[in-house]
């Protein structure tokens, strides 16, 4: 690794810009973040993906490997990613930091706590919730109904045991019994209001907006009444500044805060993405799964909140995937098979369509394994061409960065050639149920969306509170363009059941859950946590 000094140089930082946190690893300062650009604005590329396996299909280690490949191209480019929950580190997928010669560093300490900011987010959210039940133990002022508080404790650990439980029990001293529930911290308000801050005072404001539950009378109470928003930004006050590292060849990385895409909205900061935008040729982001659920809230909520125009999408596709949306079985993806690939090819085919359909040029990325055939490779890649995509074959696991110089250039052709003409799919005034219909029916390819009662009587409790002409972050599986986990491919005939509606006054959307999805996750039968551990040197083991 380089020292972090000579990354920031390689921006054009400079020592007041940034603060180092150890040899490897540093913030930005609010000089660092407000520095005016000393050059054109950098051409914003999104980095989606199609419907995933559970493994994931390699996004980040995509979008690394095309920046490091841009800069081999003589692009000043910079990546922009969200930080690692501790939850799929330990779970299913293990380290989110990319992998092989396309990764970012220093690994272990970005998979593990980083610089202190998830749990910063956990701290100021679970503080809030200490003085929403000391209000209810020392009087209720603000006469909150314990039946009608909707804020939830998190912690950055899938721990299915906390999607339900009870508080307070044990006597008139120990708090004042209630139901309550856990989301883990990439699922929470305050993680994604954290992402969508653009200052200190802009947190403050989202923080104290914060609706906690309701009073008998159904008015709602916020943070601002429990006069907790000035302590929640202290909590994250250093958390709200992105963090510079680098990949394996040394190309610099913003890496900042970490919301889930199939829960909540899947992208980096504002903040650190409107930096990029300024320091670089060109910025790279990732939006979380696929284009239905990263994608979707990449194009229709972040760029819209944060101004940015999208110039162009990299889909990111491997055979496997394709074999699997197909009909193989996990344990058999690494064979080929061109009649599965040429099975699950729809899928691709919409996440093409998707893209389009909010006038962005899109590339389709090949992450290319070693057992790939030539022949399920060519496939893939004239099916993308045929629909008007580019195409390309990217090695950034084995190869780094030289493994991507084809998609670079494949990608500087494209933004050249065929100019973007995002635009979102809906308006903030329409109603509610017209929004969420709008992205089951265009997106996902719904033939319609079944509210239940609940989620009407949400809607309306939002509307009543100030929850009008807000964008909507949907929630559901990852595993497919349903809300049907076992339904791959590309279904059809079916419809999207949303069942609640959340209002997030302070992040400032409404969040619709479809299907069975909820905001904790639980650990699968063998968790990556049982084979990472630490050798005798105290160096990490097991974690990838």
């Amino acid at each position: 690794m380089k020292p972090i000094a000579e990354v920031a140089e390689s921006l054009g930082l400079t020592d007041s810009d940034w603060e180092p946190y150890g040899r490897y690893k540093a913030k930005l300062t609010q000089q660092g973040i407000d520095r005016p650009a000393d050059r054109p604005p950098a051409k914003l590329v999104l980095v989606t993906a199609m419907t995933p396996t559970p493994a994931g299909e390699g996004k980040t280690t995509t979008s690394l490997g095309l920046a490091q490949g841009l800069w081999r191209l003589g692009k000043r480019s910079v990546a922009c990613l969200r930080e690692p929950s501790l939850g799929p580190v330990f779970g299913v997928k293990g380290g989110g930091t990319g992998g092989g010669r396309s990764q970012m560093e220093p690994a272990d300490d970005i998979n593990l706590h980083f610089n202190g900011d998830i749990h910063a987010v956990t701290a100021a959210n679970n503080l809030l919730a200490a003085a929403i039940d000391n209000s209810l133990f020392q009087g209720n002022p603000t006469g909150l109904d314990s039946r009608r508080i909707t804020w939830q404790r998190c912690l950055d650990v899938n721990d299915r045991s906390l999607r339900h439980l009870v508080l307070g029990l044990g006597g008139p001293f120990e708090g004042v019994p209630r139901e309550s529930s856990f989301s883990i911290t990439a699922a929470s308000e305050v993680m994604a209001l954290s992402t969508l801050a653009t200052s200190l005072d802009d947190l403050t404001t989202r923080l104290g907006r914060i609706i906690v539950g309701h009073t008998n009378e159904n008015k709602p109470v916020t943070a601002h009444d429990l006069g907790m928003e000035g302590a929640l930004t202290l909590l994250l006050r250093e958390a709200i500044r992105p963090n510079l590292v680098q990949t394996t060849e040394g190309t610099p990385v913003l890496v900042h805060m970490g919301p889930f895409a199939n829960i909540a909205l899947g992208a980096n900061s504002l903040i650190a993405t409107r930096t990029a935008i300024k320091l670089a040729d060109v910025a790279i982001t990732e939006a979380g799964f696929g284009s239905d659920l990263g994608g979707e809230k990449f194009f229709d909520v972040v760029a819209r909140l944060g101004g940015f125009h999208p110039e162009a999408a990299v889909l990111v596709t491997t055979l496997r995937g394709l074999r699997w949306h197909g009909g193989i079985k996990a344990d058999s993806l690494g064979a080929g098979n061109i009649d599965a690939v040429l099975a699950g090819l729809p899928n691709l085919g919409k996440h093409i369509e998707n893209i389009r359909r909010f006038g962005v040029p899109a590339i389709v990325s090949i992450n290319r394994f070693a057992d790939d055939s030539p022949e399920e490779l060519d496939a893939v890649l004239g099916y993308a061409r045929e629909r008007g995509a580019g195409a390309a074959i990217a090695e950034p696991y084995t190869v780094g960065g030289a493994g991507c110089e084809a998609l670079a250039r494949e990608l500087l052709d494209l933004i050249d050639k065929s100019p973007s003409r995002y635009a979102p799919i809906y308006e903030f005034q329409m109603p509610a149920t017209e929004k969420i219909e709008t992205i089951a029916r265009e997106i996902y390819g719904a033939d319609g969306v079944d509210f239940d009662p609940a989620a009407r009587t949400d809607i309306r409790r939002a509307e009543a509170s100030g929850g009008r002409d807000l964008p909507i972050c949907m929630a559901k599986t990852h595993l497919s363009l349903s809300d049907n986990p076992r339904l791959l491919a590309r279904p059809s005939g079916f419809r999207i059941s949303v069942r609640r509606v959340l209002y997030h006054a302070g992040a400032g959307y409404l969040v619709a859950l479809a299907g069975d999805i909820n905001t904790m996750p639980g650990l699968p039968k063998v968790p990556a946590a049982v084979h990472i551990g630490v050798d005798a040197h105290g160096h990490t083991v097991g974690l990838s």
